[in-house]
């Protein structure tokens, strides 16, 4: 794994290690990501030139894990449906919409 962070304003690329906290701009990709990356024409990239280690897994990541299952388990919470009244029909505003009466 590796993490690609690009300053826009510098026409830069940088592909590292694994960052271990999120910043604005970065984005972790796979190896074959990682070393197969392109830029746009006129951009710079600058490569880690090492082995990009896997990440091993944390408490804290089995803790996301459960409640991301717990989250997902969760059963949808029922909200009625709000029974629609008659529509005016004399020109009344309801809400941010106006009943325009047909030209007939």
């Amino acid at each position: 794994m590796a993490t690609l962070t690009y300053v826009y304003a510098e026409s830069t690329a940088v592909v590292g290690p694994l960052a271990t906290y999120a910043e604005p701009h970065s984005y972790d990709l796979c190896e074959q990501h990682a070393l197969g990356l392109t830029v746009p024409l006129g951009w710079e990239v600058v490569r880690y030139e090492g082995h990009f280690a896997s990440p091993v897994p944390t408490g804290d990541d089995l803790l996301a894990l459960a409640d991301a299952v717990r989250e997902a388990a969760r059963p949808e919470r029922y909200v009625p449906p709000v029974p629609a009244g008659p529509a005016p029909t004399d020109g009344a505003r309801r809400g941010h919409l106006r009943v325009v009466p047909s030209p007939s």
